[in-house]
């Protein structure tokens, strides 16, 4: 398989790169997610979808450069798309690619640690940096799909239904007319 490499191809989908200089003009604010394609595969047939199951290998890095976490001494992080297993601009970046494309995603702070950060590796309200490379690509199958699209409504459905049941039968119960002692006293009363 042939790679593309050289210029780098900006994928923005739905996001836009949105920068704003603070009143001196010095520091600027990333406020959407941006993501770059470096590489991307010649023949991309499929891509990943919410659902879909993938492994990665990746770096983050402070915008200063500071490199955070990497898995690259690792083995390949596997990531379900949807599952909130990593951060929420991690996840969006990961939608839409191939097997063997590698990206970078700028991910603003509201997407990452949010203004508490992770101390004491990541300050609050850091904007990060991410360099990803998909290793592998797993559909979602049909069973995988039912699993995790429909039985969560199900469940909904079930749930309050089954607490109808409950109350129904302990409502019924206890206006329910003991009939073991009333055919006690009728045997007495008949005695006397």
């Amino acid at each position: 398989m042939r790679i593309q490499t050289g210029i780098a191809l900006i994928f923005l989908a739905a996001f836009a790169f949105v920068a704003a200089e603070d009143a001196d003009g010095k520091e600027s604010v990333i406020e959407q997610l941006l993501v770059e394609t470096l590489v991307k595969p010649e023949t991309c047939t499929i891509t990943s979808e919410m659902g879909d199951t993938l492994q990665i290998h990746y770096t983050g890095r402070l915008m200063d450069g500071k490199v955070i976490d990497t898995s690259l001494s690792r083995e390949p992080l596997v990531v379900e798309l949807g599952k909130r297993s990593v951060i929420t601009g991690l996840e969006q970046a990961l939608v839409g690619l191939c097997e063997g494309q590698k990206i970078k995603a700028t991910i603003p702070a509201h997407l990452a640690y949010g203004k508490r950060g992770f101390p004491p590796t990541i300050p609050g309200d850091s904007t990060l940096e991410f360099e990803v490379e998909v290793i592998s690509l797993s559909q979602q199958t049909p069973w995988q799909k039912l699993v995790n699209d429909i039985l969560p409504l199900l469940c909904l459905a079930l749930v309050p239904t089954l607490l109808g049941l409950v109350g129904l039968y302990l409502y019924n119960k206890a206006h329910a007319q003991p009939h073991g002692k009333k055919k006690s006293k009728d045997k007495k009363s008949k005695k006397k």
